[in-house]
């Protein structure tokens, strides 16, 4: 192999590594699915489709976040956990989703370990 060829080589490996890399930052953590279906309902927090991306929209105060492309997702994340930490606990094998006033809105079962482990990670309850 000549050096011209080991040079190309290289240099497109080094493409390659960087754009997984890249793929691998841009991309948010991975969530239970099942659970975080079932309190995303209950979440204020919600995606509109726009011209230039996503905008957030709080529904209950009707304000608006317009994060560029690369961060919706991860600001997303950011406003669940804020509200998780708030209006979410668990209790024996449930949780216990709250309204504004610490009422129970709804109770959603706990089905797994890993599912328990999630909600101890992403909401830090």
């Amino acid at each position: 192999m000549n050096a011209k060829k080991g040079f190309f080589l290289g240099l497109l490996f080094a493409f390659f590594a960087l754009g997984f890399f890249a793929i691998q930052k841009a991309t948010p953590e991975a969530k239970a699915d099942r659970i975080y279906k079932e309190i995303k309902v209950y979440s204020p927090y919600k995606f509109e489709k726009r011209m230039g991306g996503l905008t957030i929209i709080n529904v209950k105060t009707g304000e608006k976040e317009k994060p560029n492309a690369a961060d919706a997702l991860y600001r997303m994340d950011d406003l669940d956990k804020q509200w998780g930490r708030k209006h979410l606990k668990v209790v024996a094998n449930d949780v216990v989703v709250l309204g504004d006033n610490n009422q129970t809105i709804t109770k959603i079962f706990i089905e797994t370990q890993k599912e328990r482990e999630w909600l101890h990670k992403f909401f830090g309850i």
